[in-house]
């Protein structure tokens, strides 16, 4: 039912929206109250945290759904779903229940701020400071390319600790938006996926009290490690839907498409492109599935995660290649929606670790089981 509803809002509701938002680069800001009464902001929170407590195995089922008709409503969900999923694994009470009981609230958006100027691929060169202060922390620096950074309330951040060794001083902290040293920029002119906020964040002397530090101290990088490799399960989510938009949109368009008297999916090099890319994401989805699965037995991979984001990011960008070639001129206009889906395909390759950090991982996996 979750799944069937989500399918539902998503093409009558999101689809229009995605195409304004991609049009004039305004936001999802506007439907994250809807968003919030659908339970589509706390998916896999516990009820007793007025979550709707659903397995990662139907989360990754609604997400692909939704990134079919909106990809940037479903990176929204995915990085605001990510934080509150780690929230609840490290935070301590009380702040853990007061803070992620409300955590469908639109006053509740989260963001997930790791990435800096100089600390991209290579999180650990992260030097966004820390200072102790009486009760907490005071904060300063500035972090780049932040999802939902615009209006988040929540940023789980990494942070560096004045004055210790460098093996203990990443620290994860959970920074308030509201905090009056936060400012935010807007990051205009993206490729594809406008719909979602992007965001230059920039701590002035913000203050962050003791209870919110997220983890131990000094294992900042094991919880945004732990968290990543969750995440991007929804990327990889988020890449299907796309994969899937891609072929709806192509095999219709080849059987009305007429060229030396017939419809030009009969042509076996057209034919060939539909074909590879019905395989392609059926074997995406197989892959995410896969690491959904152990996610829900208790036992979370870091290769089936790796690999279900490298694989149906990389088959998302053949996939809307394809869509694009078998449309011809008509897929080179923004009018046609492969246009847009082909930009936003882009970045799943880029963002929540590249292909060539996943490949990194699994191949770094092998080798320590071996």
């Amino acid at each position: 039912m979750l799944i069937e509803t989500a399918r539902d809002f998503a093409r009558n509701e999101l689809l229009p929206l995605d195409r304004k938002w991609d049009e004039d680069e305004s936001t999802v800001e506007e439907i994250l109250p809807t968003l919030g009464e659908m339970g589509l902001m706390n998916l896999t929170l516990p009820e007793e945290l007025n979550g709707v407590g659903c397995s990662f195995g139907t989360y990754f089922a609604i997400l692909h759904e939704i990134a079919a008709s909106s990809p940037s409503t479903a990176v929204t969900i995915s990085v605001h779903s990510m934080v509150g999923k780690i929230l609840h694994e490290c935070l301590a009470e009380p702040l853990r229940t007061e803070v992620l009981s409300s955590w469908g609230d639109p006053a509740s958006f989260a963001a997930f701020a790791l990435t800096e100027a100089d600390a991209g691929s290579d999180a650990r060169a992260a030097r966004v400071e820390a200072v102790e202060v009486d009760g907490g922390l005071k904060i300063n620096g500035e972090k780049m390319w932040i999802t939902n950074g615009l209006t988040s309330r929540w940023f789980l951040t990494l942070v560096r600790l004045r004055d210790v060794p460098d093996n203990g001083s990443l620290c994860a902290v959970l920074i308030d938006g509201n905090d009056r040293g936060v400012e935010r920029t807007k990051i205009h002119g993206k490729m594809g996926i406008r719909g979602s906020e992007t965001a230059v964040i920039h701590f002035a002397d913000t203050f962050v009290p003791e209870d919110h530090i997220v983890g131990q101290r000094g294992r900042g990088m094991w919880v945004f490690t732990t968290t990543l490799n969750e995440g991007r399960i929804g990327i990889a989510s988020q890449s299907s839907g796309i994969a899937e938009a891609c072929l709806s949109e192509m095999s219709s368009y080849v059987c009305e498409r007429k060229q030396f008297g017939r419809p030009i999916g009969t042509f076996q090099a057209v034919a060939r492109m539909v074909a590879d890319s019905a395989v392609e994401l059926e074997a995406a989805k197989a892959l995410i599935w896969q690491a959904a699965e152990k996610v829900d037995a208790g036992c979370p991979s870091r290769s089936a995660s790796s690999m279900a984001k490298l694989y149906a990011s990389e088959a998302a960008n053949r996939i809307a290649y394809r869509a694009v070639q078998a449309h011809g001129g008509t897929g080179y206009v923004r009018e046609c929606r492969v246009e847009q889906l082909y930009r936003d395909a882009r970045v799943t390759t880029i963002y929540e670790g590249t292909s060539e950090i996943q490949r990194l991982l699994i191949a770094r996996e092998l080798g320590e089981a071996s």
